[in-house]
């Protein structure tokens, strides 16, 4: 099955994507049962089909608004993330695949509706006969005639985030004030991102990230950030000795939830209140040109976006969307019901970009 899609991937971009040989993909995953294997597959066959250049996560690992970034920051034809969101993983549980285009979004319901129509009439697929590469070391390797770029996972998204959010500021309010907070990586993808941003780059104590090993089953759970499969991290933020603020993401590290001391933050409000406070920020100070929700979120940003001046706008769901409106340069940030929430940085919502979003919030207010 994963050799048939990917090769009608391969098929089907064949038209907007005419030089593979020029072309550079982006591959990574968030870490789930089959994930490494997958990436040995798809890196033999992206060779098979004549690309020139692939940029893999070490280990194979990477968010997907990770993926996202790298696409853009690399102008890469379109980058293959495996994962299936916030699924649980396992020998007998959940696995996806998906394609991210030239500018970082979810494939377009044309190209999509393309690889499904190759999937009814593919008669062969294309695949290196090879060792596997060894991705657990960072550096540039061939496969074939292919060059491989397999690269820390993390760095440069945790790059970007210091250019939208005020770590500084953030590092002394947080060591000022005593604030203790916890994030749940959900033994997913985020756990690397979450111990690289929080504990390196803003010097939390080393216990204020939990779950944070990548595992293929999840450790068992439902990565899924919502209070019935983050019962420990609800804890820590309910009782007398509550934390001031706990946050998760999912398996894939693109949705998030948001809890306060003994509070939960319904994620509609999540996007109302981050719109109001945007300029506070150093990558919104500016302002914002917009803001969008889809169909089932409710109207409070659209209140926001009346008192701001700016458009509002709700599309139906499924962030490829947004994606419209962000590349047309119409709106700022973007949020759906579903926990997923976002900015023109990328072309994906974003779980840690909406943490650190609110950490910075109330490190000035």
């Amino acid at each position: 099955y994963l050799e048939n899609f990917v090769q009608s991937i391969f098929d089907s971009l064949s038209s907007t994507v005419p030089d593979f040989a020029n072309a550079t993909l982006v591959l990574g995953g968030d870490g789930r049962f089959y994930n490494e294997q997958a990436i040995h597959i798809i890196l033999k066959m992206a060779e098979a089909n004549g690309f020139g250049r692939i940029i893999v996560g070490q280990h194979g690992l990477l968010s997907t608004p990770a993926v996202s970034h790298l696409i853009r920051l690399n102008r890469a034809a379109g980058g293959i993330i495996l994962s299936a969101s916030h699924n649980p993983g396992g020998p007998e549980a959940d696995f996806g695949i998906k394609f991210n285009t030239h500018n970082g979004s979810p494939a377009t319901e044309g190209l999509m509706d393309a690889v499904y129509q190759r999937t009814k009439t593919i008669t062969e697929y294309h695949i290196l006969e090879a060792p596997s590469l060894n991705l657990n070391q960072t550096g540039s390797v061939n496969l074939g005639e292919m060059e491989v770029d397999v690269i820390n996972s993390v760095d440069d998204y945790c790059d970007l985030m210091e250019t939208l959010f005020d770590f500084d500021h953030i590092q002394d309010w947080m060591h000022s004030t005593a604030f203790r907070f916890h994030f749940d990586a959900m033994n997913a993808v985020t756990g690397p991102y979450a111990r690289a941003i929080f504990q390196q780059r803003l010097g939390a104590p080393d216990d204020c990230v939990i779950r944070s090993q990548p595992l293929p089953d999840f450790g068992g759970g439902h990565p899924d950030p919502n209070i019935a499969h983050a019962p420990r991290l609800v804890g820590l933020t309910h009782g007398e000795n509550a934390a001031d603020f706990g946050a998760a993401s999912d398996g894939d590290g693109d949705r998030n939830i948001i809890l306060g001391k003994n509070f939960y933050l319904t994620p509609s409000d999540s996007l109302a209140v981050l719109a109001a406070n945007a300029k506070l920020t150093p990558g919104y100070r500016d302002g914002l040109v917009g803001v969008a929700r889809s169909m089932p979120t409710s109207r409070a940003a659209d209140r926001v976006a009346d008192r701001l001046g700016i458009a509002s706008f709700e599309t139906p769901t499924g962030w490829k969307f947004f994606g419209n409106l962000l590349d047309a340069g119409r709106v700022t940030l973007c949020g759906e019901e579903s926990f997923g929430t976002s900015s023109d940085h990328v072309r994906e919502k974003d779980g840690l970009w909406a943490i650190l979003f609110w950490l910075n919030i109330l490190a000035v207010r």
